[in-house]
């Protein structure tokens, strides 16, 4: 055990390599309380983390300048940190069980079904794959990267996608009805993506959440068994139940960085998410993150619902809606699109033709970028960052 009496708190060894059985033994100590809690980096460049979230150990050596953790946190997850430094997200045992036992009795996964890990452990979509598969009392099948023939092959009952990897297997017209179950998170799913993995014969299960929840906590819109969901009046998504988080690491130049946790955002029990939503018959429909609505003469557009619109032009491989500023209207609404045949690409004026019946004068956009790809965080999110710098 690592526990000891005269300090309480509890160390937390980073582990910086790919996914594989040595990363699944520390998540299943660290939850089970038999070893320090555990900080998953991806290798690629785990220096800004290392610098903001002051792990003890590293790949199992001691670290100068390190702290531990509250007694009750088993496993740190750092954030992106695409608009600045990492900021770890502290998960106890209890809400990272919570979620994977509730995610499992919503599927119907058997004792003994296989989960596959395609997704970076260092995230929490990935992550949460290896607790389930905990939790079902088999070994999970790791791959160190997303390659579609392995994954077709990989044997597995369940796997967590995103949206981008659900693509290229729908693309390669894949036999999806392999996998009992694909739940698809870290973005939103476009419509005409989740028909045609259907009707490939894949169960997709679309998952709403946040390394703050445990990961995905709303399925098919619908909250899991103990999770409440609603809207404030600000519009925005609060979360309650077992499978929140119990805050943030303290800043690195905090005056003590063994104090307890930051507080996170919120509203009495209820976690305050970024997203803007509804509620319609119980059931969540996510409109998009407050700080992705475009402001434009002085009208508000959320841009994930600009997207959604221009996502189903046939002639639009994939999209994504930014503000650009603008002297005059503030920002304009500009469509960022990867054409679906880069001979013949969309013009503005067939792209506001297609838009004038279908959304408001001002949502329409009014700028067009072309681009053969759109960049992607790790997490498989689109890198909104880079794209409002134009690189």
């Amino acid at each position: 055990m690592w526990r000891n009496p005269s300090h309480p708190d509890r160390p937390l060894h980073a582990i910086v390599q790919p996914p594989g059985p040595a990363l699944f033994t520390a998540i299943r100590d660290a939850l089970s309380g038999d070893g320090p809690a555990v900080l998953p980096l991806s290798p690629g460049r785990p220096e800004p983390a290392l610098a903001a979230l002051r792990p003890t150990h590293l790949d199992g050596a001691p670290l100068d300048g390190g702290a531990g953790v509250p007694d009750d946190v088993a496993v740190v997850i750092a954030t992106s940190g695409s608009t600045g430094a990492p900021k770890g997200v502290l998960l106890s045992a209890t809400a990272l069980r919570a979620s994977a036992a509730a995610s499992l009795r919503r599927v119907e996964a058997s004792k003994g079904e296989r989960w596959l890990c395609c997704l970076p452990v260092s995230h929490i979509s990935g992550l949460q794959v290896l607790v389930r598969a905990l939790l079902s009392g088999s070994e999970p099948i790791i791959h160190p990267a997303f390659d579609p023939a392995a994954v077709l092959g990989s044997g597995a009952h369940h796997v967590s996608l995103v949206p981008t990897q659900l693509h290229r297997l729908v693309e390669a017209e894949a036999d999806l009805s392999v996998f009992r179950t694909i739940l698809l998170g870290g973005a939103p799913a476009r419509p005409a993506l989740l028909e045609r993995a259907r009707d490939l014969g894949a169960r997709v299960v679309t998952t709403y959440g946040m390394s703050e929840t445990s990961g995905g906590c709303v399925y098919d819109g619908q909250p899991l068994s103990g999770v409440d969901v609603k809207i404030g009046a600000d519009g925005l998504i609060r979360i309650a139940g077992p499978v929140l988080f119990a805050g943030y690491r303290p800043a690195a130049d905090a005056a003590d960085t063994t104090e307890a946790a930051e507080a996170g955002p919120f509203d009495g029990d209820w976690f305050v998410t970024s997203d803007l939503g509804e509620l319609s018959g119980g059931r969540l429909r996510v409109l998009g993150r407050a700080d992705d609505v475009v402001i434009t003469g002085g009208e508000k557009v959320v841009a994930t619902a600009v997207a959604d619109v221009v996502a189903a032009h046939p002639e639009v491989a994939d999209v994504a809606v930014i503000g650009v500023p603008d002297p005059e209207w503030g920002e304009v609404v500009t469509a960022v699109i990867v054409p679906a045949n880069p001979d013949t690409p969309l013009t503005l004026p067939q792209l506001r033709a297609y838009c004038r019946d279908r959304l408001p004068p001002h949502a329409a956009p009014r700028g067009l970028r072309l681009v053969t790809g759109l960049p992607l965080l790790p997490n498989g999110k689109t890198d909104l960052v880079r794209l409002r710098a134009g690189t």
